[in-house]
């Protein structure tokens, strides 16, 4: 079992509420990676038919993540999103006040 998966489970007071917990996790480290990088103005339709199809993709993504290390993964994509965001922001602002 992966390191956060392990963690989650062996904190939580029962296995049902801890698979509960690491699937919302690894739903919402998903649909944080989407909106950082790959996210467009869309209409309300097409998000909920891409959102539900995440939804669908995180249970698949749950059960690998007993043996892979896919939470620490969407951990690192999201931090590596987070700083070029961060640096395309500085870089805009730089570019925009000279």
């Amino acid at each position: 079992m992966s390191s956060i998966a392990r963690y989650i489970y062996e904190t939580m007071p029962n296995y049902d509420i801890a698979g509960y917990v690491l699937f919302l996790m690894i739903f919402l480290l998903s649909v944080l990676v989407y909106k950082l990088g790959f996210a467009k103005k869309l209409r309300l339709g097409q998000n909920i038919v891409i959102y539900a199809f995440l939804f669908i993709g995180c249970l698949v993504l749950t059960f690998l993540a007993f043996f892979l290390p896919v939470v620490e993964g969407l951990i690192v994509a999201a931090l590596i999103l987070i700083i070029y965001k961060i640096r395309l922001r500085l870089e805009k602002t730089k570019s925009s006040t000279t």
